[in-house]
């Protein structure tokens, strides 16, 4: 009886040389790796189907990763269920869970027709797709109408870039189309209703339906396809793309292959359901031990969680394992960036430069060192590098807008922002963008608009609601009270630097509210002392507390915020002076020669 490893490893196998036969080159990419992040077993297990090297298994056990501190949960070892772990289904040993065994289809490739396949492969492999087309023109199994519909849809993409750049150069925008999608739509629906398509066939029609805007229909067939064929991830990305809410993902009738949480811990990340997508990858770890994919996401749910240290130590642990790695690395520059660490950054840009120079990662990685130099100028070289790499390389469009925010190009940098939003209109940091630049246009409403677009899509991000409150407190606007609710609002949503509470302090002291203002200003100098920070902010706190104290009688606690502003200079200092002298007359019985007990 195989184990699930056995099965996954079984499964995996078959997938990557069946998915690099279609020419779905990511798709057996991402299999093969998968599969060589398999765990291995402790001990061999006799199997017909296990023909993996010993070197094979030798390596993948010295790929294994200790990526937390001492005292870290996240990626331990985890028991086995009763009864070793096996199971008679294609079953994970993990938590328990049962999934459904997915019979792997045969290839038909060489049945009929296998010396012209294999051609028109290696034309679709040198760019030549037309000929590759050509050449399947009159062949009918089901392998050879994906290649050459495929082939045709790559046809139609290069002539569509060409016309792009023809019309409107290498950035610009145009209403260009691929021009085979009326056909290929034709052709493929038709196959279809006969039910002479297969899986493969059924993910290149979705691909056509999406491009054609029938999003609906697109996810029917997506999801079809990864029922019937659950090992291209190529198919479960393009259907992850068309689930823009939980409640569409909710909605998908999938049958619980293993694969499936897989991409239900990809859709949650790309939703910002964090909490959700970490306990998939952990899940997943306790099997594909090994697998460089899930450390990653990992990675990037923690750097999406601002536990900017723990996603550090995973991406470094990830690289020391894998050296010339550029996937996700791109992630992890942007930590870098965040953390100010330009030494690092500057070694990871060296690093990825000298493996491929050419990869859209690398060219934002490096626009990201000389953004954080202060060299914005190069920066933008080499985010356009990006774009004309992948024009719909998302993060590069967001981060070149932030550029041209820095070079005060505000036409180009909303541009860049609205580029975004089109490619994924989930784009918080976007939105965030062109609300930042309306509020420096001085349009303070539309500001509200966008930064009401990025609050909603990442509403636990402190710094949206602090933006948004900033902007109902500028001068235009004064509307002080909605100010307050979004400053409450990002003091609950983890404010690390302390904006919310010092902000909330003077706007109800701006009110006359002073027992609520009181509130936060301790709240705040109870944060400031466990960080041991000092400045006016501190010294603010420390006045306002006292002479509130002062105000409703507590004199003992005025008292000690007084003796608290004699070790500051300046104004304050003489102001501490002032009260604590009248402090000591209203508890000897006299008047305060000030009658204003609580000036604010």
């Amino acid at each position: 009886m195989a184990s699930a490893k056995e099965t996954y490893r079984a499964e995996l196998r078959a997938a990557a040389r069946q998915l690099g036969e279609r020419c779905l080159y990511s798709a057996a990419k991402w299999a093969a790796e998968l599969l060589v992040g398999v765990e291995p077993d402790a001990a061999p297990v006799p199997s017909a189907v296990m023909d993996t090297p010993s070197s094979s298994s030798a390596t993948s056990a010295g790929r294994l990763l200790h990526l937390h501190r001492s005292g870290g949960s996240s990626f331990r070892h985890r028991p086995r269920p009763a009864g070793g772990g096996t199971s008679s289904e294609a079953g994970t040993p993990l938590g328990g869970v049962s999934y459904v065994s997915t019979p792997i289809p045969d290839d038909d490739a060489f049945d009929s027709g296998g010396d012209k396949y294999l051609l028109a492969k290696t034309y679709f492999d040198c760019r030549e797709y037309r000929r590759a087309a050509h050449v399947l023109q009159k062949q009918v199994g089901r392998k050879a109408v994906f290649l050459r519909c495929y082939a045709l849809y790559m046809a139609g993409e290069k002539r569509k870039e060409a016309e792009m750049i023809e019309l409107e150069g290498s950035l610009g925008k145009s209403n260009a189309v691929n021009q085979e999608l009326i056909a290929l739509e034709k052709e493929l629906s038709t196959h279809k209703r006969t039910g002479s398509i297969d899986s493969f066939g059924l993910y290149l029609y979705g691909i056509v339906l999406r491009d054609k805007g029938c999003e609906g229909l697109a996810r029917t067939i997506l999801v079809e396809s990864v029922n019937s064929y659950p090992w291209n991830w190529s198919a479960w990305s393009e259907l992850q793309s068309l689930c823009t809410s939980s409640d569409i993902l909710n909605k998908l009738n999938l049958k619980n292959h293993w694969m499936k949480d897989f991409f239900l811990a990809s859709a949650y990340l790309e939703l910002k359901m964090h909490e959700e997508a970490l306990k998939r990858y952990e899940r997943l770890m306790g099997v594909f031990r090994c697998s460089g994919y899930i450390q990653a996401q990992i990675a990037t749910v923690q750097y999406s969680m601002r536990d900017l240290d723990e996603a550090e130590m995973i991406f470094e642990d990830l690289l020391r394992t894998d050296p010339f790695r550029v996937d996700s690395m791109d992630i992890y520059s942007n930590l870098l960036y965040a953390k100010e660490s330009l030494t690092a950054l500057s070694f990871l840009a060296h690093r990825v430069f000298l493996t491929d120079k050419y990869r859209p990662e690398s060219c934002c990685i490096i626009a990201n060192y000389y953004s954080l130099k202060g060299q914005h100028e190069k920066s933008v070289l080499y985010f356009q590098r990006a774009l004309k790499l992948n024009r719909k390389y998302l993060s590069a469009w967001t981060l070149m807008g932030h550029e041209y925010v820095e070079l005060k190009n505000t036409p180009a940098a909303i541009d860049a922002y609205r580029r975004a939003v089109d490619i994924n209109p989930r784009d918080f940091r976007a939105w965030y963008g062109l609300g930042q630049i309306y509020e420096m246009m001085g349009m303070p409403f539309y500001a509200l608009h966008y930064f009401r677009k990025s609050s909603y899509l990442q509403p636990n991000d402190a710094r949206l609601w602090i933006a948004m409150a900033q902007c109902y407190e500028s001068d235009p606007l004064q509307m002080i009270e909605e100010a307050i609710k979004c400053y409450e609002r990002a003091a609950d949503s983890n404010d690390t630097e302390g904006i919310a509470l010092h902000q909330l302090a003077k706007l109800h002291g701006m009110l006359g509210q002073s027992e609520e203002a009181a509130f936060y200003y301790k709240k705040d100098l109870e944060r400031m002392e466990v960080e041991e920070r000092q400045g006016q902010n501190v010294v603010e706190a420390l006045l306002f507390l006292a002479k509130y104290n002062k105000s409703i009688g507590k004199f003992e606690e005025a008292e000690d915020y007084c003796t608290r502003l004699l070790d500051y200079t300046g104004p304050e200092k003489e102001t501490a002076k002032n009260l604590l002298q009248g402090i000591k007359r209203l508890q000897s019985g006299f008047p305060s020669m000030n009658t204003d007990h609580f000036a604010l």
